[in-house]
C-alpha cells in the first residue's frame, strides 16, 4: 500500500507542467530563427527517454534497500577490495544513486565491470541506456557525454538509445556543440542510426547553422540514401531548415521534394521555399486551398506569423503578385489560421500524445538531489 502510495505520489509530480511566458524574437532574417524563453527544445518522447519507468524502478529499490546511502558506500568499498562486480549489483546501483558524489561511484563501477566482461557477449541487458537515464534524471549531462565518449569504454555503449538520450540531454540544455561531438563519437564508433538518431543529429545541425553542421547533416542524408534507410519527415524538415538559414535555397526545394507526406511544419516550409524560389503561384494556390478544405471535418492548417511575414516581405518585391498575396494573407488572417509559434518552435515541438512528463532537464540550471532528496520527494503528497 505504501509502495502504491509512493508510485502514485510520484506521477503526479512527473506530470507537473512548467509553463514560462514568452518572448518573441525578430524573425526577419532566417539565420535568426529561435525558439521564444521557455519554448520546449527536447525531441525525444517519454515512450523513448523512458524516464518515467526508471524513476519508478528507482523508488522500488529504494524502499528495499530502506535508502541508497549504505548500498553505495558498501559497493564503494566492493570497488576499493577489487572485488568482481555482477550484473544485478550493478544494475542496483544504478538505480539508487541520487548525488554526483553517487555518480563518481556508479563510473567507476561501470568502468570495472566493463574491463571483467568487455570480451563476454551481453545481449540480454545493456547498461548504456540505464546510466544515460541516470544522468538525464540527475541533470548531469556533461558526466553523460565524457563517459559515452570514454575511449576506455569503447563497446559498453554499442546501442543507439544511449546516444540519443546524451544528445536529447544536450539539446535540451541547448549545448549544440557538445551535442554534435557526441554525434560525431556515434558516427566513428560505428553505431547504428534509428529514426530518433537522424532526428537529433539534424536538429543539433540546424541549430549550430554553420557551414560545418551543414556539411555533416548533408553527408549523413547522403549516406542514408545511399543504402535505401529511411530518413524520417522531421529530420528532413531540419534539415530543408536549415538549407533555408545557409541560404541554399536550391537544395531546401530539393530536400523538401523528397518529403513523402506532409504535416503543419513541412506545409510551413514548403509555403517558405516557395516564396524563396519567387514561385508566386505556387504559394497563392496552396494558401488559398488551405483556407479552403475539401471537407469540413479537416482541420485549417495553421501558418507561422513568421511564415506569413516572410511572404508577405518577398512579395513586396515582386509587383506582379504584391496586391494578390496581400489579398490572400489577409484572409489567413481573418480565418485564425495564422499562429504565432515560430518555426523554430514547431519544428522543436513533440506532439502532446507522446510528450514527456515533467523533468529537472527544463530548468536552466544545474541542480544536483541532495542524499535522500528522492525519497523525501516521492513520499510528500
Amino acid at each position: 500500500m505504501a509502495l502504491s502510495a509512493t508510485t502514485s505520489s510520484c506521477r503526479r509530480l512527473f506530470l507537473l507542467h512548467v509553463t514560462l511566458k514568452g518572448v518573441k524574437c525578430d524573425v526577419g532574417d532566417p539565420s535568426s530563427w529561435t525558439c521564444r524563453l521557455g519554448a520546449r527544445r527536447h525531441l525525444l518522447s517519454e515512450d523513448v527517454i523512458k524516464l518515467q519507468e526508471f524513476q519508478r524502478r528507482k523508488v522500488a529499490l529504494t524502499f528495499k534497500h530502506g535508502g541508497k546511502g549504505e548500498y553505495v558506500q558498501a559497493f564503494k568499498h566492493k570497488l576499493d577490495r577489487n572485488e568482481r562486480i555482477l550484473r544485478d549489483e550493478l544494475k542496483e546501483l544504478l538505480h539508487l544513486c541520487q548525488t554526483p558524489e553517487d555518480m563518481v561511484v556508479a563510473k567507476a563501477a561501470i568502468c570495472r565491470y566493463h574491463e571483467e566482461n568487455q570480451n563476454v557477449p551481453r545481449m540480454d541487458f545493456k547498461f548504456g541506456p540505464l546510466f544515460m537515464r541516470l544522468c538525464y534524471e540527475l541533470n548531469m549531462e556533461e558526466m553523460a557525454a565524457d563517459t559515452i565518449k570514454d575511449k576506455t569504454l569503447k563497446g559498453f555503449f554499442p546501442d543507439s538509445t544511449s546516444f540519443n538520450i546524451v544528445m536529447d540531454m544536450l539539446f535540451t540544455k541547448g549545448r549544440y556543440e557538445m551535442a554534435l561531438e557526441v554525434l560525431t563519437d556515434m558516427r566513428s564508433q560505428g553505431v547504428l542510426f534509428n529514426k530518433h538518431s537522424y532526428i537529433l543529429a539534424f536538429a543539433i545541425c540546424y541549430k549550430l547553422n554553420s557551414q560545418r553542421s551543414y556539411r555533416i547533416c548533408t553527408t549523413i542524408l547522403e549516406e542514408a540514401q545511399l543504402k535505401g534507410l529511411l530518413v524520417p519527415r522531421h529530420a528532413y524538415c531540419f534539415a530543408v531548415a536549415l538549407a533555408i538559414k545557409q541560404g541554399d535555397t536550391e537544395k531546401a526545394k530539393s530536400l523538401y521534394s523528397q518529403i513523402m507526406s506532409t504535416n503543419r511544419i513541412s506545409q510551413n516550409l514548403q509555403v517558405y521555399v516557395l516564396a524563396l524560389n519567387g514561385a508566386w503561384n505556387d504559394v497563392l494556390s496552396m494558401l488559398t486551398q488551405a483556407m479552403d478544405p475539401r471537407s469540413p471535418f479537416v482541420k485549417k492548417p495553421e501558418f507561422s506569423q513568421e511564415v506569413v511575414d516572410a511572404v508577405q516581405r518577398y512579395g513586396e518585391q515582386n509587383p506582379s503578385f504584391r496586391h494578390r498575396v496581400k489579398q490572400v494573407l489577409a484572409r489567413l488572417q481573418q480565418s485564425g489560421q495564422v499562429t504565432s509559434l515560430t518555426l523554430d518552435e514547431m519544428l522543436c515541438f513533440t506532439p502532446s500524445d507522446q510528450a514527456r512528463p515533467f523533468s529537472k532537464m527544463m530548468q536552466t540550471k544545474n541542480v544536483y538531489r541532495a542524499p535522500g532528496a528522492l525519497q523525501s520527494a516521492l513520499l510528500s503528497e
